[in-house]
């Protein structure tokens, strides 16, 4: 069966005055349906913009979708005209993003909202849609959702934000749901609620999910595959037994080490020493050799470095991989 979701070299960067800023800088993966993929690495590695370059919700100018392929369900995302992509958008693809606050309109009531994109995609009446809105309501949890359902978003806490962002992305019934680091302003006990929330849903209704992340935990609790993204690039894929636990690139290797040890409370927390590089800046060769314990002057002077595939499905950019991974490598 064909992937649902296949982005090909996907390279996005934002045309500013101070120069160009290579964002995302050759991207693939591949998503099968009813799977969930997580996108993890820090702040500024490329994974909130390759995700909103699929949905056009990029500001053009400055952002500028320079070369590469994401075809879902056969079609092109990056060809499509604006009023094809409104089509998708909200209907067959659905997006949480991190702030509810800041995604929910504030001038509008929570149920006018929630009914919006069954009235613009699918074309039911208001009562019918009333109906679905607090359907959707209850399967998120949310209590008393013929209250909440008149009440504006500031009347509801952050967790009661996002699970309404929830509801409303997942009242279609999407084929793709993209989560843009959706607990990131939450509590870490709403955090734990919501991603049990995702889990359970997506599970239910056969449905990829593609979320977004810096938290490696999260990950571990809701990802069936992992894409470790830095500086822009994919440096390993694979499923999360590979990533966790046979992880190849010394950039994964170091997140895992920054992860606090349940076992040793009291062991001092591993940092990874060092900044991103400045993506306006074009280095040759690796982009985390500047920070890589292990880094080589090959690893500085080579062009872009290839992928290579370890075992089946896990693959890491990386010239230095250990030698009993690279001898499963074809």
């Amino acid at each position: 069966m064909p992937p649902l979701l296949e982005v090909e070299d996907l390279r996005v960067s934002f045309h500013t005055r101070d120069g160009v800023v290579k964002a995302v800088a050759g991207v693939s993966y591949q998503l099968a349906r009813g799977e969930t993929l997580g996108i993890v690495g820090e702040s500024g590695s490329g994974k909130s913009v390759s995700c909103q370059a699929l949905l056009g919700l990029l500001p053009s100018p400055p952002a500028r979708i320079e070369g590469g392929k994401a075809l879902f369900v056969g079609r092109d995302l990056l060809t499509l005209k604006p009023a094809e992509l409104r089509k998708l958008r909200g209907d067959k693809i659905a997006m949480v993003f991190q702030d509810p606050m800041t995604s929910l309109n504030p001038f509008l009531k929570i149920g006018t909202q929630l009914v919006e994109p069954l009235r613009e995609h699918r074309g039911v009446r208001l009562a019918e849609a009333r109906l679905k809105a607090l359907q959707a309501m209850r399967e998120v949890g949310i209590q008393a959702p013929e209250r909440r359902f008149s009440q504006y978003p500031h009347e509801l806490s952050g967790g009661m934000r996002q699970r309404v962002m929830i509801a409303m992305a997942l009242i279609t019934d999407p084929e793709l749901l993209v989560a843009d680091e959706p607990t990131t302003a939450l509590d870490v006990t709403v955090q734990a609620q919501i991603l049990e929330l995702l889990k359970r849903l997506s599970s239910g209704r056969g449905m990829a999910v593609l979320f977004v992340t810096h938290d490696l935990g999260a990950v571990a609790r809701l990802c069936d595959r992992v894409v470790v993204m830095y500086a822009g690039r994919v440096m390993e894929s694979g499923s999360v037994e590979d990533v966790f636990y046979r992880a190849a690139h010394p950039y994964t290797i170091a997140l895992r080490r920054s992860l606090p040890d349940l076992d040793h409370p009291a062991a001092e927390l591993y940092c990874l020493p060092g900044m991103p590089p400045d993506p306006s800046v074009e280095l040759p060769g690796c982009p985390f050799a500047p920070r890589c314990e292990l880094a080589q002057a090959r690893c500085r002077q080579l062009g872009p470095i290839p992928m290579v595939e370890l075992s089946p499905g896990h693959q890491a950019a990386c010239l230095l991989l250990p030698s009993h991974l690279l001898a499963h490598a074809p």
